[in-house]
């Protein structure tokens, strides 16, 4: 695993001051003219690198990270990008390779581990699917950090950067590609998420399906216990691919915390998919410029702000935010407010204490409403059209008569319904 040395959380200004002190010098690419400028000009911007980093890191894991959270599996994004620290020292132990396709292959299969000793467990019935990964992704991650200082001192693969990065220090680790120098973890993010995208596009219908109704999947032929295991593979996969540029503990974030605020947004799962990755990116993007102008750490600022647009959906989400939720039930207590006071007049009219009884100053003694609350029905049932006033007197009309029937003998309204059909 190749990790740039830094102390995960650099402030901004940190970062900048290493920069400066760093001289580039990218030559000018030949035949390329301006368009080779531009692009040369592009992948120098340090700040441009780190925010395409970032959105790349969101957006891969947010592709995966959408059908665990609707799984209600969201606990093995943490479990996996914890645990795949011993497939990492493992493969050096093997190979000697500190990162490449090695890497992530047995980073894939430390995940599939995970969660197969965790389905052991649950399959005992003996505990719940959440204790089973807390005990399972703990032991290997200890493993993992024990074979580390056993066998792995002088290799550079630093436990305490793996898990929180430092996503400021992404333009370091470049790659040359013709006349550009490229950060190597905005390629290898950028081929994840390609990877990731793919995946997600091929097999939509077929992870819909599993996800929502695994029994009827399995009895087309499916194979959803497969489809999940490739997702796992591809989200251990991406969670090795973003340890250079954001460590475990960010990856987690995007993993999970956008697919819930879409989640809240959108009961769609295409829109539910593209608005996540939105807000992944737009994370990435504020994230660094409040880092930037607040100097404080950039992935935390990043994390930071996909837990605040979560708390926005929260709160104004149209169907499931909080406001929505509240403005629903109000509008539900004031129509039900109103349907009672109909029905109190249907049963008061006619009758010879109706002058007594269909005012506003009866409707607290009869209803056990205050002044306020009375006021509001009579309100709403004026706007409806179900009542009308004649000085104190209030009256049903016409449309508030037929609601009180409706309220009172529904099955009447059913009759009429189908001899008319």
């Amino acid at each position: 695993m190749h990790v740039i040395p830094a102390q995960a959380g650099i402030s901004w200004q940190g970062c900048a001051a290493l920069a400066a002190g760093v001289v580039r010098r990218v030559g000018v690419p030949r035949g390329g003219g301006g368009r080779g400028l531009m692009l040369a000009a592009l992948f120098d911007n340090i700040a441009l690198m780190i925010i395409a980093t970032g959105a790349l890191v969101g957006i891969a894991a947010s592709l995966v990270g959408t059908f665990l959270v609707l799984r209600g599996n969201s606990l093995l994004t943490d479990a996996i990008s914890h645990s795949i620290v011993f497939g990492i020292v493992a493969v050096w132990l093997l190979t000697h390779q500190q990162a490449g396709p090695v890497q992530i292959i047995g980073a894939a299969l430390t995940g599939l581990l995970t969660v197969f000793l965790s389905e052991l467990l649950v399959n005992t019935r003996r505990m719940a699917d959440d204790a089973a990964i807390g005990l399972v992704f703990p032991v290997l991650f200890s493993i993992g950090v024990l074979l580390l200082n056993l066998y792995a001192r002088d290799v550079h693969i630093d436990q305490h950067t793996v898990l929180l990065g430092e996503i400021g220090f992404v333009w370091l680790d470049t790659v040359q590609i013709g006349p550009y120098a490229v950060p190597r973890s905005l390629l290898s993010m950028g081929a994840l998420t390609l990877v990731n995208l793919a995946f997600v596009t091929a097999f939509y219908k077929e992870l819909k399906l599993a996800t929502f109704d695994r029994v009827l999947a399995q009895a087309l032929g499916f194979m959803p216990g497969l489809l999940f295991y490739a997702l796992l593979a591809l989200t251990s996969g991406t969670a090795v691919a973003a340890f250079d540029a954001v460590g475990a503990i960010l990856f987690i974030a995007f993993a999970i915390v956008p697919p819930s605020a879409a989640y809240l947004l959108t009961d769609r799962l295409s829109h539910m998919l593209v608005i996540a990755a939105g807000i992944a990116v737009a994370s990435s993007a504020a994230g660094y410029g409040l880092a930037v102008a607040w100097d404080v750490s950039i992935g935390g600022m990043m994390a930071v702000m996909t837990g605040v647009f979560l708390l926005a959906a929260f709160l104004f989400g149209p169907r499931h935010g909080l406001i929505a939720r509240a403005l629903r039930h109000r509008g539900r207590r004031s129509a039900n407010a109103c349907r009672t006071l109909v029905v109190h007049l249907y049963h008061h009219e006619g009758e010879p204490r109706q002058a007594e009884e269909s005012v506003t100053a009866a409707l607290g003694e009869h209803l056990r409403w205050t002044t306020a609350q009375a006021r509001q029905a009579v309100a709403g049932s004026l706007e409806r059209g179900w009542i009308e006033r004649e000085g104190e007197l209030l009256r049903l009309t016409p449309r508030g008569r037929a609601a009180a029937h409706e309220i009172l003998e529904p099955w009447r309204q059913d009759v009429v319904d189908t001899s008319a059909a």
